[in-house]
């Protein structure tokens, strides 16, 4: 589960919507085919497997992350393609919560193939935290808060330079986590001190760029800025308050922004969930994120630790947080932790 897990990853921007999957064929303990879902329309996991294993799938155990589908998409149903290799057992992560696939175990059973669910459930749904988001609330888009801190918790040092907290090794890794949310959002006033493209720039070309979303109260967004200057090229949208000046608001339509009105930290996600963004990703800065906890509407946070300290003059990485006992505290799951060169990644994801 491990391996078919590792393999699911291989999916991330490019399977769209769906959940990212991974599977594997095991004959006397030996991996015999491995597959997974690569592309949005493309063949499953399951199905690529069992195509590389071939005959030795006959009498052979299938690992997969997420239960296999039973209904005809783009792609004919995982469960028939099992049933005709002759597979003797399943063995699955995650029970598939998308009312129009789900049914794949009880199918399974029926036909006399042994099936067992639940194995490594916890890592499966926190690889597909936002296909499971999802269905559980479709009402509002998956939240996840992306941070570069020091070890002080500061996101820029006294004067607001930022750049670079953290080394290439966690930039990178940010391109490449960008490519699997449907929009990247940004605070106006990150937008303003360090002039962000917000663009996806490395190995992974998502089926669909993320809308790019500022936060700008006061329509202050400059006009020389990455984002108005791309904005013709690149869908970007900003989310300003019912006082912003006429004037500016309609300079950066003119521009190619495109413009709406939300204040509110729920206001601003009922607009997005409007507009067909499931997830987005939050980069910041303090004020927007010490908001978006407050309100309780992070699902994710996504923060890398580089070794420096910038002392208590530095920018905060949360702002407005009010204070808990420790008692009371709210304690997040980790879903990850590792080196990002000097740098440590933390997953942490809210219970």
């Amino acid at each position: 589960m491990e391996r078919a897990i590792a393999l699911a990853w291989n999916g991330w921007g490019r399977v769209g919507r769906n959940p990212l999957v991974g599977a594997l064929v095991l004959r006397d303990g030996a991996v015999v085919g491995e597959g997974f879902h690569a592309e949005f329309g493309g063949p499953h996991g399951e199905a690529l497997a069992l195509v590389a294993a071939g005959e030795r799938a006959r009498g052979a155990d299938l690992v997969v992350t997420l239960e296999p589908c039973a209904h005809h998409g783009k792609t004919p149903p995982c469960t028939d393609a099992i049933l005709a290799s002759g597979i003797r057992r399943v063995v699955f992560g995650a029970h598939d919560v998308d009312p129009a696939a789900r049914g794949g175990a009880d199918l399974l059973r029926q036909a006399g193939v042994v099936v067992e669910g639940g194995l490594m459930e916890p890592a499966v749904r926190a690889q597909n935290a936002m296909f499971f988001h999802r269905h559980a609330e479709p009402a509002r888009p998956f939240v996840a808060l992306k941070l570069a801190a020091s070890v002080d918790g500061r996101i820029a040092d006294k004067d607001g330079n930022s750049r670079w907290v953290t080394g290439v090794p966690a930039r990178e890794y940010v391109h490449w986590l960008r490519a699997g949310f449907d929009a990247v959002a940004v605070g106006g006033g990150t937008a303003k001190a360090d002039d962000p493209g917000l663009t996806v720039r490395g190995p992974v070309r998502p089926v669909k760029p993320p809308l790019r979303v500022v936060l700008d109260r006061h329509a202050e967004l400059p006009p020389a800025s990455q984002l108005v200057q791309t904005a013709r090229e690149v869908p970007t949208l900003a989310l300003v308050g019912r006082g912003a000046p006429a004037p500016a608001v309609a300079a950066l339509r003119e521009a190619g922004v495109e413009v709406a009105v939300a204040e509110a930290q729920r206001e601003i996600l009922s607009e997005l969930s409007r507009r067909g963004v499931a997830s987005v990703l939050v980069e910041g800065g303090g004020v927007v994120a010490g908001r978006l906890l407050k309100e309780g509407v992070v699902d994710r946070l996504y923060l890398m630790v580089a070794p420096l300290w910038l002392g208590e003059e530095g920018v905060a990485a949360f702002a407005g947080v009010p204070a808990a006992r420790i008692e009371d505290a709210p304690r997040w799951r980790t879903a990850e932790r590792r080196a990002l060169g000097d740098d440590t990644l933390l997953v942490l994801d809210r219970r």
